[in-house]
């Protein structure tokens, strides 16, 4: 029985699995009972379970035959800090907090992966299966790598996946090179000199300085970023003021920036200094700037690409893979884990849903078997029985 079908058997199981991880929502960091719930299940199937390994992050280790090569697949466990707006039977019953990004899909599709593989023991070497905390923003890949993940798990290969909206059931995407990009988030505070609201004279304006400083940062992209570059520069905040009469001391920018390359970030962080200190000083204020990375860019090396591409195709057919996805702006901090260990990083459809990050959005259990099927395929193929330890 392929492994495929052996895993589409257990759909009900595993989509119940996913359930319930949809109905108790955890923060990036917090995943203490989704943890215990995946490290209760891979002992369940006799895999040996390493918890609290970054924090919340949870590693399973399964070894079979002789083989020295080890493979590491990963799934990302949090939850986002939004109000869910679906009317299901496992709807969140936590407030303002959902599963809007799918991360109970990816821990239940590499549980189904990790049941399947202990039992057939099809493979020679050995899996580790990585269960991340903190995706979404937290630190969550870099706190797995300080807590040492590839000293206490060597891994010569190591593959993740994410659901896509809109892409049909039972069909995937990837591309090699630059697949997401790196992303930092930035804050500029910006100091005036505050004063009563009828007398602006006697002040100096931070909020009317953050305004200008907003609207100046759109010109990083469009004319300090070479044209072959692709990036993104985004104020998402401005705050400052408590008051309807007061002018405040102080006004904040908050924001995003997005990237392919370590010479785009580079360039993007000059001038969010230059820009910002330029204009707040041209009105008689201040500005500093507090510019942090939170993800690299992620970039699939081309060897385990191909590998990656050619065990979905095995499971679906050549023509339901698609090799040449474009690029996305979106961010990934699966990226770090790819700096120290070649890897790939794979989309799977997730059929007519609402997008990720939607208050509407919700993981098409139909995606279960494809995900669970093509990593458990991947370790086989990659892995082989009959290979000489």
């Amino acid at each position: 029985m392929s492994a495929f079908d052996a895993i589409a058997r257990r759909q009900a199981e595993l989509a119940a699995i996913r359930q319930d991880i949809h109905a108790h929502p955890e923060l990036g960091m917090e995943e203490h009972r989704t943890a215990e719930l995946v490290a209760r299940k891979l002992e369940e199937w006799g895999i040996e379970v390493h918890r609290g390994v970054g924090g919340t992050g949870v590693v399973g280790v399964l070894r079979s035959g002789n083989g020295e090569a080890a493979i590491g697949l990963r799934a990302d466990m949090d939850a986002l800090p939004m109000e869910e707006a679906n009317d299901l039977p496992y709807r969140s019953t936590a407030p303002g907090r959902m599963h809007a990004c799918g991360h109970d899909g990816h821990t239940t599709m590499l549980l189904g992966a990790a049941q399947y593989l202990a039992e057939t023991r099809a493979f020679n070497g050995t899996v580790n299966f990585i269960f991340q905390p903190g995706e979404e923003g937290c630190g969550g890949a870099l706190a797995m790598l300080k807590d040492g993940l590839f000293e206490r798990f060597p891994c010569g290969q190591v593959f993740a996946m994410h659901n896509r909206p809109g892409m049909p059931i039972g069909e995937y995407a990837i591309r090699s090179g630059p697949t997401a990009a790196g992303g930092a988030f930035f804050d500029i505070l910006v100091e005036g000199r505050g004063s009563h609201g009828a007398r602006p004279e006697a002040g100096i304006d931070p909020v009317l300085a953050a305004c200008h400083i907003a609207t100046a940062l759109q010109s990083i992209v469009s004319r300090n970023m070479p044209p072959m570059e692709t990036a993104v520069v985004s104020v998402t905040k401005i705050t400052g003021g408590d008051a309807y009469n007061v002018i405040p001391q102080t006004a904040k920018l908050s924001g995003t920036a997005r990237f392919f390359s370590d010479r785009a970030r580079g360039l993007i962080e000059e001038g969010l200094k230059r820009v910002a200190e330029g204009v707040a000083a041209g009105l008689g204020a201040t500005a500093s700037l507090d510019f942090r990375l939170i993800f690299a860019p992620t970039v699939n090396a081309p060897e385990q690409t191909e590998r990656f591409a050619a065990a979905a195709a095995e499971l679906v057919g050549e023509a339901k893979v698609d090799r040449t996805k474009p690029p996305g702006m979106g961010s990934e901090d699966f990226s770090f884990m790819m700096e120290q260990v070649p890897g790939a990083y794979l989309h799977v459809g997730n059929g007519d849903s609402a997008t990720v990050h939607n208050q509407h959005y919700n993981f098409n259990d139909d995606a279960i078997p494809y995900g669970a099927a093509l990593l458990a395929r991947l370790i086989e193929r990659e892995l082989p029985k009959g290979a000489v330890g």
